[in-house]
């Protein structure tokens, strides 16, 4: 085995700290100094780019072909679209999620005379006032207001305030952690991921383990309006592997328990070699495992490609359910999504080309075409232990 033990002490400490930051897309400046100073204090180097994308490497006894794991620290949010006559406010979202879960969130306005909380309200909120109406309003954005909890009777107190068309709009997280393994909470897409990623590099350097090529750790800031690892890759990257969430929805073969390897995502497969090879290390390391393919969902792999990065690219997903909602996890698909990264990141480059850009046929890869041979492998099951982490 190559997996390393997972403080999951630390893991959640690290969830519920990234937690209680806000950082919708657009307004990630404080996530991302904490997690700059974590970095600091583990003692890992870093760059930041330009607008926010942090790049850490962990080095290896070779530069090439390094790899990397990413995840993103933006969330999705809302924006002031509109200054409305009656004081309150129009919105529209960041990121794709539905006014449905918008409804009675708390959330924070980010203005440049500083901030102010409110509500999102339906527009008929009042069953005194409304009765059966409440019900009959259309779910949308455009059925949806914000109420500030401030002297805001009209467009024009509204403007005395300093909030202004444009403000970031950050959502309440609503955090629960419970006994038995399951966290509740907003914005575990992908605080999670995040999380994840440093519960292994926590155990990378307390095992003061030496990877074989270069790791990065990459974490984006913009990956929920579809645009992420664009721009935080290095040249040396060969393979990068995604860190997310997978929807445990009907019709998805994604559990809130092990590590989902996602063999598709709308944007067409994932590399079937890295696949492969993620299989295998769960197989190797007794680290439950499995499969699924996601038809509306793109990640930060998805944004590396269309960059043009010529890379080998994965997705893992921690199992969730009602993604972009209210959403559920459990610790156990955390914890062997972070052993997963400690073997990953431990394990032999078996493709040595992928240390050229460019070079002859010699050393490319081969898939099989031969007739399959019956099998079994070895199936991991979950124990009442690893269910209940706190008995």
């Amino acid at each position: 085995m190559t997996r390393l033990e997972i403080d999951t002490d630390y893991l959640a400490k690290r969830l519920k700290h990234f937690l209680e930051i806000p950082s919708p897309t657009g307004y990630t400046d404080n996530v991302v100094h904490e997690a700059c100073r974590e970095l600091k204090r583990l003692g890992i180097k870093f760059e930041i780019t330009r607008r926010g994308a942090i790049r850490a490497r962990i080095p290896g006894r070779k530069q090439n072909p390094a790899r990397a794991i990413i995840s993103h620290l933006d969330t999705l949010g809302a924006q002031v679209k509109s200054l409305k006559d009656n004081g309150r406010l129009e919105l529209v979202p960041i990121g794709h999620w539905s006014a449905r879960f918008a409804e009675g969130a708390r959330v924070t306005v980010f203005s440049e005379a500083g901030t102010y909380r409110g509500t999102i309200l339906p527009l008929k909120a009042s069953g005194h006032t409304f009765g059966d109406e409440i019900d009959e309003l259309p779910v949308g954005w455009p059925y949806v207001e914000l109420r500030i909890d401030a002297r805001a009777r009209s467009r024009a107190e509204v403007e005395a305030l300093g909030i202004d068309i444009g403000d970031i709009v950050a959502i309440d997280p609503q955090p629960e952690f419970l006994d038995n393994g399951f966290i509740n909470s907003r914005h575990l897409d992908d605080k999670a991921g995040v999380s994840i990623m440093f519960a292994a590099m926590e155990a990378m350097m307390r095992e003061k383990a030496h990877p074989p090529v270069d790791i990065y750790f990459l974490f984006s800031t913009a990956e929920e309006v579809g645009i992420g690892a664009s721009a935080v890759l290095t040249p040396d990257v060969a393979a990068m592997v995604s860190i997310d969430n997978g929807t445990t929805a009907p019709g998805q073969n994604s559990q809130e328990f092990g590590a989902t390897i996602a063999m598709a995502d709308q944007t067409g497969p994932f590399d079937w070699h890295l696949n492969r090879k993620l299989v295998q290390l769960c197989r190797d390391n007794d680290i439950r495992y499995q499969k699924d393919v996601f038809r509306y969902y793109r990640s930060d792999s998805a944004s590396a490609l269309a960059s043009g990065a010529d890379i080998r690219t994965a997705l893992v997903a921690f199992g969730i359910d009602a993604s972009h909602g209210y959403e559920r996890i459990h610790m156990h698909s955390l914890r062997s999504i972070s052993e997963l990264v400690t073997a990953y990141a431990l394990s032999p480059v078996e493709i040595a080309r992928d240390a050229e850009d460019l070079g002859p046929a010699k050393g490319f890869t081969h898939q099989p075409t031969q007739e399959a041979t019956q099998q079994l492998s070895p199936k991991v099951e979950i124990s009442e232990d690893e269910m209940n982490p706190a008995e």
